[in-house]
């Protein structure tokens, strides 16, 4: 691991310890902040975007922030493994920490024959892998195409993961004969003790190589940088996830490859702001507009409609668009846009324009103003008693 890494949860400015909402919403933070999307051209962003996105895929899974918690960067780190003697080392003789548990520890003290071997040489599922992807209003609402960039773990081609340069074969353990374990006997004063503990020829995998692979160093595999079409259906919204199977890491001993997860970020509108399947738009009319009523064009996500202001209509009433607010998720219908207006009240008007309002004003009478006289009647009822 390099020395210069830094802590996750520093990364991610949390303490030890922090929730697991916690970490999404650090996550989600910096990630839209550093997002190359956000950034563009810019290096610093995008290098602090990758080490946000790796501190999240390992805080976000309890089994790795565990490990990390307990061992640090090592303990997370991939090409960490117990398989061939040469190469990668272990750690106080167990291996790596992907073999490393509380089982191998009871065999070792109790015996288990070949049970600490076979859990090392099983099939197991590779990690997923965790990224953000941002998105315009518009791509949310109605889909998309994208292709993304990650960085992941695959079988090394060159020896098709066995770890064994071309031409020459992984060969069995000459020490354990395969099972990764090593029993021995001595003798006590309370009678012969067998103790069954992890074969330090082959750390456990019941292996060798002899002529570790050039390209992945006798690992198996080796870190890649892809190129990944995603399809994002029609109405998905911020903080979800989409999830590609089989494209994560790759899995170990011809386990499946684990998930590619892409967590959703949208861009804000100018204009809309969003609320589930609905569409909030706010919409400036003028006093004139409001008092006698007028057709006004609203925008909405399909281009601009007409409506019809009423007459008498108040600073803050909402009118409603049906169908022209964001498809359900895997649905055909849609949820509806709100128009909230406000009326803008002129400003810099002339002497002329000042005294024909004073004279509009004069010619009014309370009963124009029905919530200012329901105000004012209560208001003297109030104080009256």
């Amino acid at each position: 691991m390099p020395d210069n890494k830094r802590d996750y949860y520093e990364v991610l400015g949390l303490e030890k310890g922090a929730s697991e909402d916690a970490i999404k919403k650090a996550y989600r933070k910096l990630a839209k902040k550093y997002h190359p999307d956000v950034n563009p051209g810019d290096t610093q962003a995008e290098e602090r975007f990758k080490e946000v996105n790796e501190a999240y895929e390992v805080l976000s899974d309890a089994d790795k922030r565990s490990r990390y918690d307990a061992y640090g960067h090592a303990g997370v780190d991939p090409n960490f493994t117990g398989g061939a003697s040469q190469g990668w080392g272990g750690f106080s003789g167990f291996g790596g920490f992907e073999d490393f548990d509380l089982g191998s520890i009871f065999d070792s003290f109790f015996g288990g024959g070949a049970t600490g071997s076979s859990r090392r040489t099983a099939a197991r599922r590779g990690e997923d892998i965790h990224t953000t992807i941002m998105l315009s209003f518009e791509e949310a609402a109605f889909g998309c195409e994208k292709e993304i960039s990650i960085t992941r773990i695959e079988e090394c081609s060159e020896c098709s993961g066995t770890g064994a340069e071309k031409g020459t074969a992984v060969e069995t353990c000459t020490r354990c004969s395969g099972t990764g374990q090593v029993r021995s006997t001595r003798r006590t004063p309370l009678g012969v003790i067998s103790n069954t503990e992890t074969c330090s020829e082959c750390r456990g995998s019941g292996k060798t190589i002899k002529t570790p692979c050039s390209e992945c160093h006798g690992v198996g595999n080796v870190r890649k940088s892809r190129k990944i079409k995603l399809s994002v259906p029609a109405g998905i919204d911020e903080g979800q996830t989409i999830s590609l199977r089989n494209e994560g890491n790759s899995g170990r001993n011809g386990g499946p490859s684990g998930s590619l997860l892409v967590t959703v970020q949208i861009r804000p509108h100018p204009i809309f702001t969003r609320n589930g399947t609905s569409v909030i738009c706010e919409l400036p009319i003028t006093i004139i507009q409001a008092v006698l009523g007028a057709e006004v064009e609203v925008p909405t996500l399909d281009g601009k409609v007409k409506y019809t202001i009423p007459e008498g209509t108040q600073s803050g009433t909402t009118f409603r668009l049906k169908g022209k607010g964001i498809p359900r998720l895997h649905s055909s219908s849609r949820g509806d846009q709100y128009v909230k207006v406000f009326v803008e009240i002129p400003k810099n008007l002339s002497k002329k324009q000042k005294d024909l309002l004073s004279q509009f004003g004069d010619s009014l009478a309370d009963d124009n103003y029905e919530k200012r006289k329901s105000f004012f009647d209560k208001i003297k009822d109030t104080f009256s008693k």
